[in-house]
């Protein structure tokens, strides 16, 4: 049987002409063909008439529109194979006609349409390839003679490249149309519909994206949050273990200073030592509240938390004035920590009336700054703390405690 197509041997697509193979070879380089037997399918949608040359083409058809019945007219359009090689056009500028002359090739150019048209045809959703061969081949008559052109010749496998026409040639006339005006204005109405469509489908996609993301945000923030209170909430409960063993420490510490007041009591009396086996009564709380003797700090940074101490139980029914006396504080002696040359946060009129108000009318104030290295001057006007004297270690056991009395509710509770 004589050869019906060409196929190529590197990706085994069957061709119908010796030009679709120059056409392959130019867009894939492959170079190995050879004759064979087997037809070109050649598929018909019985909906709209559009061929297709694979059942791969028929397949995509059948998505994209929904078309899935097909006509089978492939014997109909089998014929043998030419294996002659049209002669290439691009490198002849004459040709010879027979008699002794010749012409010239004609340059080819994209034709003109009417602008005006095109930008409309454009705007209702047509590709700009498209839309020019319609303009150009309905004679740019209107938009809907162009449309009317489109449905026509839909399914032309030409027809989203652009055309190409010789310069000197004339605009051809515009094809008379096989359908009756009605017919016209309803497939004109279905394109914009389905560009219509199209588009909405576009807008409501992007919609879904951005809702998408909206919420992809929404959760990364809760999330964020929640760790965020995670992280404080662990804080918190650190503060309060290290608070409680705080407290624990310094019960102890007086527990053991009131048992060597007691033994040195003891001692003094010519009493014998206490027998530790002896199990002593358990006294009641405020039994013991008013047998405990006050136990004088040993360093410096216990010397202020007791000044603190003092100061909040004397004023604890003004939790806001004990508050503004501890930030007072802080600012004092975060001040001169951070700018101890700057002599003006080193020196402290007692007679002004915000620091009176704040910190000089109660008790354990003036103290605390005392501890930090300030000393009065001049008759007891100021306060000064000198250059010399400025101790950077111990301002931050201040800034300390004056953060964990403004921190820690449970302070100065025992």
């Amino acid at each position: 049987m004589a050869g019906v197509s060409l196929m190529c041997g590197d990706c085994g697509t069957l061709l119908k002409s010796v030009e679709e193979a120059q056409e392959h070879a130019e867009l894939t380089k492959h170079t190995n063909f050879s004759e064979s037997t087997e037809a070109v399918l050649n598929l018909v949608c019985s909906a709209c008439g559009k061929p297709c040359r694979s059942k791969t083409d028929s397949d995509l058809h059948t998505k994209r529109t929904g078309h899935t019945e097909f006509v089978d007219r492939t014997s109909e359009t089998t014929k043998p194979i030419s294996l002659q090689a049209p002669k290439p056009q691009k490198d002849v500028e004459m040709e010879d006609t027979g008699d002794g002359s010749g012409t010239q090739q004609e340059e080819m150019v994209v034709p003109e349409v009417n602008q005006e048209l095109l930008k409309e045809l454009e705007e209702m959703g047509f590709p700009k390839e498209r839309t020019i061969r319609a303009l150009h081949y309905s004679g740019n008559i209107s938009a809907e003679a162009a449309v009317n052109w489109i449905v026509e010749h839909e399914s032309d496998s030409d027809i989203d490249q652009m055309p190409l026409v010789p310069v000197s040639s004339k605009k051809p006339d515009a094809p008379k149309s096989s359908l009756t005006p009605e017919e016209v204005k309803q497939k004109q109405q279905e394109l914009r519909e389905r560009a219509r469509k199209k588009k909405e489908e576009e807008e409501k996609q992007k919609e879904r994206e951005r809702e998408k993301e909206r919420i992809r945000v929404g959760r990364e923030l809760l999330e964020a949050k929640r760790i965020e209170e995670d992280n404080e909430r662990k804080r918190m409960l650190a503060l309060r273990k290290a608070e409680k063993e705080e407290e624990k420490r310094a019960r102890e510490k007086i527990r053991q200073k009131l048992e060597e007041d007691k033994a040195e009591r003891r001692r003094k009396l010519g009493l014998p030592p206490e027998d530790p086996s002896v199990v002593k009564p358990s006294a009641s709380p405020t039994e013991e509240k008013k047998s405990s003797l006050p136990v004088r700090p040993a360093t410096k940074a216990e010397q202020m938390r007791e000044c603190l101490r003092t100061l909040k139980q004397n004023h604890k029914d003004d939790d806001a004035k004990v508050k503004t006396a501890f930030n007072t504080l802080l600012t004092f002696a975060k001040n001169v920590a951070t700018n101890p040359n700057e002599e003006k946060f080193r020196k402290i009129r007692l007679s002004n009336a915000n620091f009176q108000e704040r910190v000089g009318k109660l008790q354990g104030g003036i103290e605390f700054l005392k501890l930090c290295g300030f000393e009065k001057i001049e008759g007891g006007e100021f306060l000064f703390l000198p250059r010399d004297k400025v101790d950077i270690a111990v301002l931050h056991s201040a800034g300390s405690e004056l953060n964990s009395a403004i921190n820690n509710p449970f302070f100065g509770v025992l």
